[in-house]
């Protein structure tokens, strides 16, 4: 079979069973769920511990264990820094495929997987998240197996990353995999941004320090010299279909309004229920039904 034919009889599959026929039935209001049962508790920020800290796990039925939904995040080398691609790691993953799991019909792995861009059961997986890549570095045969990939249905999320010096370094990484591309903004009339939970502003989610210490004066960015940003920007890479391949949250941390959950109650209700987890499900959505 092609990677092309098996990749969309995946999808089918997941698509069914997870009820996505319907778009994604709630299974109960995104609030009420969140605020009932916070994540409240110090976890490990070492990404070689391995275990779920307290995160509820569940079970999967042994015959659809292939077709479950799974957050993979890429492990990948870095431009003069360490730990890039795990920052965040593994709370973040854990506590956003929980949330996705009890709020929604997708029938969810509760344990996600980390995999480099050259492993062969990519194509197993129709999303993968890239966080922090200010130092990104693609070796060339990531740039050719993230192509295929895309091009092949599946999809990117690229997250947390500041400022105009470290966009440059994603930016001229990613047009080595599409130099026929260009990343465009997407308006917030888009469906990725109202599928599920309409949101009436492109949100910006600041570090759980950076909103804490700006929680009295309304700042919600992280400074970077000589850049503003004091605005989310969310750009996207589409293929000859106009689906959305790569999309782009820049100025903005999304995973830590997965990971910092249960550390502050003002931090869980003001940015993980109000904004993280809503677009994040929206996010999720729109790659599973494109």
């Amino acid at each position: 079979m092609s990677d092309t034919k098996r990749w969309n009889a995946t999808r089918q599959r997941m698509l069914t069973l997870g009820g996505f026929t319907a778009v994604i039935v709630l299974v109960i209001s995104l609030g009420s769920v969140l605020i009932a049962n916070p994540q409240w508790q110090w976890r490990s920020r070492d990404w070689r511990q391995v275990g779920r800290q307290g995160v509820p796990s569940w079970e999967v039925e042994q015959k659809f264990s292939k077709d479950v939904f799974t957050f993979v995040r890429i492990k990948y080398d870095s431009y003069g820094r360490r730990g890039g691609w795990s920052i965040d790691f593994r709370d973040s993953e854990l506590n956003f495929s929980l949330r996705l799991q009890q709020l929604t019909t997708i029938k969810v792995n509760p344990e996600p997987i980390v995999l480099e861009l050259t492993d062969p059961s990519l194509f197993d997986y129709p999303f993968i998240y890239i966080i922090e890549p200010g130092g990104l570095m693609f070796h060339p045969e990531e740039v050719t197996a993230l192509r295929k990939y895309l091009l092949n249905g599946g999809f990117l999320m690229v997250d947390d990353f500041w400022g105009d010096e470290e966009y440059k370094n994603f930016y001229d990484e990613i047009k080595r995999v599409f130099p026929d591309r260009e990343p465009v903004d997407v308006p917030l009339e888009h469906e990725i941004f109202q599928c599920v939970y309409p949101l009436n502003e492109k949100p910006q989610l600041p570090a759980i320090r950076t909103a804490q210490y700006g929680r009295g004066s309304g700042v919600t960015w992280e400074p970077r010299p000589g850049s503003d940003t004091t605005k989310a920007i969310y750009k996207a890479i589409r293929d000859d279909a106009d689906r959305i391949m790569v999309f782009i949250c820049h100025n903005t941390d999304l995973g830590d309004g997965w990971e910092r959950e249960g550390e502050d109650p003002w931090y869980f209700e003001e940015f993980s229920v109000k904004k993280a987890y809503p677009l994040g499900i929206n996010i999720v959505t729109y790659a599973m039904t494109h």
